[in-house]
């Protein structure tokens, strides 16, 4: 049974269509990648639905995805229901409707597949919420050193070879998401290239001897949190598996030098007390975040039949639907932010700091912490950190 919608908002029947089967889902594959390409995909069904939640099928779809039905939202109010962990089941959803082989996890259901009900997701983010708060003062000094190395050695590999890669898991990630992405071939080849990537599993043995050098540099270098993990009934091998997974204008570039060479003078350098006063800083970090999240897709499945509002209307999902939020659209809500569209950097400044409730890329409110029991990220504040920490150590010596 439905609980009773709110009664300031209308009962509507989710509108949309997800096809014939198998054809309705290759053919929203070839829109979603080829015809429309995402923001348009999403836009035009919303269009023509007059409606921020409606059906469609997400790819990839026939034969990688068993069941590629969804339920999009796509503003801000109707989103936040894919946090509620009362509601909606986690269970295997990270990459959407499939679940790429273990065996590029080792084996293992890492922490970002399970759902919090599952005793392994308390031990797991335990240990990263453990170790993180044990590193929380050699966060930046240490970040700052790795970071100003890793521009040398970019520097010297540029020189001699005139390229350079610094994102070597790429490769491992990369085979894993290849189902929800493109490789750029021209248009004439979209159907070579969709029976390529996006028809069959893709397997894990080309990345396999990668992985393992991998595998093999964290498990070595980690002796110490590996211990914690034990301490916490972890295995080390899953502990180590879980560890390296989880791994605008001239105007406003004068304001935030200003802010941030008076608050380093201050603090005597950049640390996260001295970044807990740059105001315009945060807030520049947060627009960021918001106008492009790092990762723009989240799913989750209903765990009983619910009613979810979105600005206009309330609708009824049933037990074991599949909800998906396109985040980008969600975080540029017109109904919400004033210039939803634009970077403003000083969005989130004073009376503004009211709208970080509705900025979501942590998979969480910016206003809210991650706990065992929910599926915000266990770096949430120090990835903002670190993120600012960039911003603030390129002003200093300017």
């Amino acid at each position: 049974m439905f609980p009773t919608p709110s009664e300031a908002l209308p009962l509507k029947p989710i509108p949309g269509s997800y096809g014939l089967p198998l054809f309705g889902a290759i053919k929203d594959r070839l829109d979603y990648f080829y015809n429309q390409g995402k923001d348009e995909f999403f836009s035009t069904r919303a269009k023509k639905y007059q409606s921020t939640v409606f059906k469609t099928n997400m790819p990839p779809g026939p034969f990688i995805a068993q069941n590629p039905k969804v339920i999009a939202v796509l503003d801000a109010i109707s989103f936040p229901v894919l946090f509620d962990t009362s509601k909606i089941e986690k269970f295997d959803v990270l990459d959407g409707t499939y679940l790429p082989s273990l065996s590029f996890t080792g084996g293992h259901r890492v922490c970002a597949y399970l759902d919090p009900s599952e005793p392994n997701h308390t031990s797991l983010k335990s240990f990263f919420m453990s170790v993180l708060a044990s590193k929380h003062n050699d966060f930046i000094p240490l970040f700052r050193t790795c970071l100003s190395q890793m521009f040398v050695d970019i520097d010297d590999e540029m020189g001699s070879k005139k390229t350079a890669s610094f994102n070597d898991p790429n490769k491992w990630l990369g085979l894993q998401l290849a189902p929800l992405a493109t490789l750029g071939f021209p248009k004439f080849l979209k159907h070579f290239e969709d029976l390529l990537i996006h028809t069959f599993p893709i397997p894990f043995f080309p990345v396999k001897s990668d992985y393992k050098k991998l595998y093999d540099a964290f498990y070595a270098s980690s002796g110490s949190v590996l211990d914690k993990a034990e301490s916490l009934g972890i295995d080390r091998d899953e502990a180590c598996h879980n560890l390296w997974v989880g791994q605008a204008g001239e105007k406003l570039h004068s304001q935030l030098a200003n802010e941030i060479r008076s608050v380093v003078k201050e603090e005597g350098g950049v640390s996260f007390q001295a970044l807990e006063k740059m105001t315009l800083t945060k807030s520049v970090v947060y627009e960021a975040l918001r106008i492009e999240p790092g990762v723009p897709f989240q799913y989750g499945k209903a765990k009983e039949d619910i009613v979810i509002n979105s600005h206009d209307a309330a609708y009824e999902i049933k037990k074991g639907e599949m909800i998906f939020g396109y985040q980008p659209f969600a975080t540029k809500d017109p109904k919400i932010f004033d210039h939803a569209e634009e970077f403003v950097g000083h969005r989130f400044v004073g009376e503004g700091e009211n709208l970080l409730k509705y900025v979501y890329w942590s998979n969480g409110r910016e206003t809210e912490d991650p706990t065992v029991g929910n599926k915000q990220c266990p770096g949430e504040g120090s990835s903002g950190a670190l993120v600012q920490a960039i911003v603030g150590g390129s002003f200093p010596t300017i």
